[in-house]
């Protein structure tokens, strides 16, 4: 039994104030991640600050069109916001992708961005893993590691970040509120988690006192011509083999504007500027998003039992550029890849 002592802030000063006095302290908000990582032995906070009072549950539309989500907000009230679902739909489908109903109501918005890796050997104490025990090694590279990295891994850690609804924050570049002991201040979603490096302990470029307050959204949703494709083992209750979320704009047959992001293949979501650009000013054809593809892939490299996920991502992005230039997305609730 971890032995912990437990606080309840009741507002966002107070809640900097308690996680800044314990160097293992932990905020508990839905706690869908932070309990299963205590229960495995993890996860062993000496101080558990609980948030779930803070007045951080509001969604709001901002003065310039934009929208400013509290970091309390459930996945469930998030997803079925009436203006997430008609200017931020792809944002919708890629929550209604995730986990199960029971969690989608319980888990928060700023807990999705702060979930860690569901690498088995994270969650195995008595596995070697760089990521819980700096230095001590990777199981995973040498190991069973059909979920893990095919981008942007290092010799330390190839484990992947397993949000759905970050990898569609990814491509609206969201910008994500936090404040610390030290003040406010706003950071891009693209610079808010973390390649793993020679650090891969560290998910995101939170400091240890700081708390996320909201995230907010630009005005440009691609409330039209988007999609999230999500490949996995089973229909449901499954993290990510390959997501890829989409967003176009289309002046007739060719591409004005172009975002696309991978989930399930990173420590991070994965966009890449160079793939986006390949689309830019071309028609919205096959070939094309077969070329963008490539750019994209162009660096990958597989482990041994996931090799298959590189060309799982090429016809995973092919697929959903397809969607999502004909305007149809792929449905959550029937989950038939269309």
């Amino acid at each position: 039994m971890i032995n912990f002592q437990y606080a309840r802030a009741n507002d966002v000063a107070e809640a900097v104030r308690l996680i800044g006095r314990s160097p293992n302290a932990k905020f508990i908000a839905g706690g869908t991640n932070l309990i299963d990582l205590m229960k495995m032995d993890v996860e062993q906070p000496t101080t558990i600050v609980d948030i779930t009072r803070l007045p951080l549950k509001q969604i709001e539309g901002m003065p310039a069109g934009g929208l400013r989500i509290g970091a309390l907000v459930r996945n469930t009230d998030l997803a079925y916001h009436p203006l997430v679902e008609q200017r931020y739909p792809v944002l919708a489908s890629a929550i209604m992708a995730g986990a199960s109903q029971q969690l989608r109501n319980m888990a928060s918005t700023g807990g999705n961005l702060l979930q860690r890796t569901r690498c088995h050997y994270f969650y195995d104490t008595a596995a070697t893993c760089n990521k819980r025990e700096p230095g001590s090694g990777c199981s995973a590279i040498d190991g069973h590691n059909r979920m893990h990295a095919i981008l942007g891994a290092s010799e330390t850690c190839i484990a992947v970040h397993p949000s759905d609804m970050c990898v569609a924050l990814a491509i609206l570049e969201a910008k994500v509120h936090v404040t610390g002991v030290s003040g406010d201040r706003v950071i891009a979603f693209a610079d808010l988690h973390r390649l793993p490096g020679d650090t891969p302990q560290r998910d995101t470029s939170l400091n240890a006192d700081e708390i996320i307050t909201a995230v907010e959204l630009p005005p440009q949703g691609f409330a039209k011509n988007y999609t999230y494709l999500k490949i996995r083992d089973r229909l449901s209750y499954a993290f990510a083999l390959v997501s890829v979320a989409v967003g176009l704009e289309l002046d007739g047959d060719i591409i004005k504007e172009a975002r696309f992001a991978l989930g399930g293949v990173a420590h991070k979501p994965w966009r890449d500027p160079q793939a986006e650009a390949a689309l830019r000013g071309q028609p919205a054809v096959a070939t094309t998003f077969v070329s963008a593809a490539n750019v994209l892939l162009r660096d990958a490299k597989g482990y041994g039992r996931n090799t298959f996920k590189i060309d799982l991502a090429r016809r995973g992005i092919v697929r959903a550029l397809t969607q999502a230039a004909r305007g149809t997305p792929q449905s959550q609730s029937s989950k038939k890849i269309i």
